[in-house]
Parts: C-alpha cells; structure tokens; sequence
C-alpha cells in the first residue's frame, strides 16, 4: 500500500508540473489564480485551456498504455509485449486513416470506433501469423509477427496519406504522437472508454496469474482460457484504440512501464497493473514536460521524447534475456 502511495504522489508531482511548466512563464501564484480565481484572459487560456486539458489527456493515456503493456505481456508471456511492438497501435491508426480517406470521418468518438476495429484485427492478425502449428504463438514469433504486422500498416499509412493532402493534414499529429493541441472536448468521450477498459484489466488478474504458471496449470485450477484472453484483448484493444484516437501513436510506454512496475513489486498482476497504470501516466507526463526544455523555443513531441530514451530500453531487453538466441 505504501508503493502504490508513492506511486500516487509522483504521478501528482508529475501532474503538478504538467501544470506549472510551459513555453510561457507563469508564476505558480499565478497559476494558482487561474485555477481559483480570475488572473487575466493569458492566463487564464494557458492554464485552464491549454496546460489542464493537455495534463488530463496525458494521464488518461498513460494509464492506458501502462495498462496495455503490462497485459500484452502477460497475454503473451514475451517481455517485448507492447501495443505498438505488437501491430496493435499501428492497425488502429490505419484504420483510423482509412475512416478519414474513405469516409470522411472527423469526429472523435468514430474514429474511436475505427481505432478499436483496426487494433482488433491487426491483434488477431499477429495471432495468427505467430501460431506455430501444433504449439500456438510463442515469444519470439509473437515478437517478428508483430513487427511485420506494425511495419505493413505502417507503411500502407505512410502511403496513404502521401497520396491525400487533406488526409496527410487531418493525420499528420499521429506520425510522432502528441498531446498538444488536442480539443478537450476529446476527454469527455475518452474517460468512459479508459474506466471501461481498466476495469477489464483489473477483472484479469487472477486468470494472468494463473497463465503465468501455464495454460495446463491455469485449467486444473478451473479458470477458461479462452474468455481469459478474451477480456485481456478486449481491454487491451479498447485502451489502445481510445488513446490512438485522441493521441496517435505513442510508443513505448507500454513496454518500459511493466517492466519497471515488474522490478519492484514482483509478477502479482493483482499488484503489477495498478503500478503500470499509475507509473505510465508518470511516465507519459514526464516526457511530455521534458520535451518542452528540450528544442527552445519550441518543443518536442511526447512520441519523440518517449523514442529516445525507449529504444535502448528495448535494446537492453533484447540483449539481457537474449531473446534472439531463441
């Protein structure tokens, strides 16, 4: 209890200084006003506008693609289990791209319903392609199916919107993944998704721990595979639809964060996807302020931010269970 207290209190730092931190100075006095009490029109829009919306989508993200993470992985049993490792993020994103090219679909809550069918297909996609007759997906194929699941969807988005001006400009946010700029009437749809889906993946726990001693063991003691997966991929595909939607495609949250959360309270999902939860929004909350020092006078995006310190995370990974060897 204690942990996820202080789990709390560094997301409520982070939180803190989502608010506090920006291109404009503000004083937190100032700050304070504007949340209060009338400070001035500047700040008043830069604070209530700009910086409260942006830090609530942040948390709402990252929870999500801390929660996305850390059931991929227990899914799966790979430790390179991610949303975006996994095709997940990427097929929603496409489908989202499809919507706007064919449909013309601008609203949130349809590419919503876009994002989720894309993530659906592209999870039974990777399933498919990483069955091995006669022992179903293991790790490692998991692992290359997804990349070639990721990388195709990527490049059919890429392409797509290279042949259309107007899409390339409804799309154009997704190619590195951001919170800036977001309408905040977006939070209002997102929140019953992001409760929806966390909830399913609190409701997973008992079974991801039972799977986690295999499949035979989680039979004998009575629990249905089957319906396991299900709920785990249900959440997984609701979580990340929602979050690509409002947000694109932001990687590695979701592979970094269990990872850690693994590292300090051990294997016990019942324990491990709280931690995820609230580490991801730290997380995701973090890198956002960071970026904002890192390229003045502008700054960089989130999805940037997340790369750089992401991709050698993955790399050690990689290298410390010698997956590859496999």
């Amino acid at each position: 209890m204690s942990g996820l207290g202080l789990m709390l209190l560094l997301l409520c730092l982070a939180v803190l200084a989502s608010v506090l931190i920006g291109a404009r100075g503000l004083s937190p006095g100032t700050v304070w006003l504007a949340l209060t009490s009338t400070a001035g029109a500047e700040a008043d829009i830069i604070v209530n506008e700009i910086r409260l919306p942006r830090t609530a989508l942040g948390v709402l993200a990252g929870i999500s693609l801390g929660l996305g993470g850390a059931l991929m992985q227990g899914h799966t049993r790979n430790p390179l289990g991610d949303p975006s490792i996994l095709g997940v993020t990427f097929g929603a994103a496409l489908a989202v791209v499809l919507g706007i090219m064919l449909l013309d679909v601008t609203t949130l809550y349809t590419q919503a319903w876009f994002a989720f069918a894309g993530a659906a297909v592209a999870v039974v996609l990777v399933y498919a392609i990483g069955s091995v007759p006669g022992r179903g997906p293991t790790p490692i194929t998991l692992a290359l199916a997804g990349t070639a699941v990721s990388w195709m969807a990527y490049s059919l988005t890429s392409g797509l919107v290279l042949l259309d001006q107007s899409t390339m400009e409804d799309f154009r946010f997704w190619r590195v993944g951001s919170l800036v700029g977001r309408d905040p009437a977006i939070l209002g749809p997102m929140l019953p998704v992001v409760a929806l889906g966390t909830v399913l993946a609190l409701s997973n726990t008992r079974a991801l721990n039972a799977l986690a001693l295999g499949e035979d063991t989680a039979r004998a003691l009575g629990f249905r595979i089957g319906r396991a997966r299900a709920t785990g991929l249900l959440a997984i595909t609701l979580l990340t639809g929602v979050t690509v939607a409002a947000c694109g495609p932001i990687a590695f949250v979701g592979l970094i964060v269990p990872h850690l959360a693994r590292g300090i309270v051990g294997a016990d999902y019942r324990w491990l996807l709280p931690y995820s939860a609230l580490m991801g929004a730290a997380l995701l909350l973090a890198a956002d302020v960071l970026g904002r020092f890192l390229a003045p006078p502008g700054e960089l995006q989130v999805g940037v931010v997340l790369a750089v310190f992401g991709a050698p995370f993955f790399i050690h990974i990689v290298r410390r269970r010698r997956l590859l060897a496999l």
